[in-house]
């Protein structure tokens, strides 16, 4: 595991700032590729091998060894104890955040609705979700 000193810091106050965040977060293109297949495989050795393909990944990225995912777990005690220990403007902050991402997100669900013209059209939107879904786009200047 990482230490305290081992971790990359950055400054967000720091002239070269902007320049370290972006090399930071740049990726080739190929190395995308290469994730996309890393995670592949990690999605299906967990389907296949369940609970035993998470404790061993846990034990290779984590270097945690347990003997059960529920070991795994958090207690709701070192949850309420961890808050406790938060400074209190950077809890209001993250709260603050946190209220903030809900709001948005509520706001993205799409709801049905209808209503009837004089005539007695009943017009409207109803969402189902899909189970599938394909996509054809065209080439070119289409």
């Amino acid at each position: 595991m990482l230490k305290a000193q081992e971790l990359r810091r950055l400054n967000d106050q720091s002239s070269d700032f902007k320049e370290q965040l972006e090399a930071l977060t740049r990726f080739e293109e190929t190395q995308n590729d290469a994730i996309e297949l890393a995670v592949a495989g990690i999605l299906k050795d967990v389907r296949d091998r369940g609970d035993a393909a998470v404790l061993d990944y846990t034990q290779r990225f984590d270097q945690v060894q347990v003997a059960s995912v529920a070991a795994l777990e958090v207690p709701q005690s070192a949850l309420q104890a961890a808050l406790q220990q938060i400074l209190p403007a950077e809890r209001i902050a993250l709260e603050t955040a946190a209220a903030r991402v809900r709001a948005f997100h509520e706001r993205q669900k799409a709801n049905d609705w209808s209503f009837t013209e004089p005539d007695g059209t009943v017009l409207g939107q109803r969402i189902t979700p899909l189970d599938r879904v394909g996509l054809y786009v065209p080439g070119g200047k289409a």
